[in-house]
């Protein structure tokens, strides 16, 4: 167990965080919550916190998650196997049904039953909601023939995000609560990946940053070291070589996507590090990888 910090580190704590309240005050942030903090209950606490302390020093903290361990679970007890294609999860009409009642419903409402318990008041939405997320199907190129298209089921890609419903959520003092299912043109329901979710929402929102939880350190080069800082030229010749690859995939384009579109600072940071999220917004010390848009 941590021995509790003496009183003159803990105001000097207090006083390294002082200058990141102010220069983020009123400014959105958009954080993606997945992997390991997502199943681990101290460290679900701990993020319900740390997102409840932001909002109450006058940050919008929007939240976006996943639930890819729940839906195997649940799959698993209906005797399927989730399967994938370059990081996305093949989706027919039954496990459809299994995201929308995990993500929609027992993940959603789990995460912000935390959240209101530490103090917060969240509201928990899905795209479906107000049809604030629009979609349409996602055809995924093949890496063996580029002009084939692969079709992984009712999994879609987002044509708009409409920002009024959280807006108008974060001017009441609410934290939204994300689970990643857009509506399509006919009222289909689509399973979109979450970091690409939480990309264009934190693009749309014109957040202040942009946070993915991972299970890792950050990005790792070929030798596995942390890299602190990266360019999409690096980011590039990763993919190429096959360094990044499978579920970081997505995080790495959602990452890009944003940080080329405005969102003045992207972090891919360690969710199993106990209260990761403030350690990345509140102090001199990151915990992760800060994609730079040059």
């Amino acid at each position: 167990m941590n021995a509790t910090p003496a009183p003159a580190e803990q105001a000097h704590i207090l006083a390294e965080a002082l200058p990141y309240i102010r220069r983020f005050h009123g400014k959105t942030i958009v954080v993606k919550f997945g992997g390991n903090a997502m199943v681990d209950t101290a460290l679900q606490e701990h993020f319900a916190r740390d997102v409840v302390l932001l909002k109450l020093v006058g940050m919008n903290p929007v939240v976006v998650h996943g639930g890819g361990p729940q839906i195997e679970q649940v799959l698993a007890r209906l005797g399927k196997k989730g399967e994938f294609v370059q990081g996305m999860r093949v989706t027919d009409a039954e496990t459809m049904d299994v995201v929308e009642m995990v993500l929609g419903g027992a993940v959603n409402k789990d995460i912000v039953t935390l959240i209101n318990r530490a103090g917060g008041k969240a509201v928990g939405l899905t795209g479906q909601d107000g049809g604030f997320i629009r979609a349409r199907k996602l055809l995924i190129q093949s890496r063996d023939n580029p002009s084939e298209s692969i079709d992984i089921g009712q999994v879609g890609e987002i044509e708009s995000i409409d920002p009024s419903v959280i807006t108008a959520l974060e001017a009441g003092g609410f934290i939204p609560v994300v689970a990643p299912i857009g509506i399509g043109a006919e009222g289909e329901s689509f399973n979109i990946n979450a970091d690409l979710v939480a990309g264009k929402l934190a693009e749309v929102l014109k957040a202040e940053k942009l946070v993915l939880l991972t299970n890792t350190p950050g990005v790792l080069d070929a030798q596995g070291q942390l890299l602190t800082g990266i360019t999409p030229r690096q980011i590039d010749e990763m993919v190429e070589t096959g360094v990044l690859s499978g579920g970081m995939l997505p995080k790495i384009s959602s990452a890009l996507d944003a940080a080329r579109s405005g969102v003045k600072a992207v972090h891919i940071i360690d969710g199993r590090v106990p209260h990761a999220l403030l350690l990345e917004v509140l102090t001199d010390r990151g915990v992760g990888t800060l994609i730079r848009n040059k």
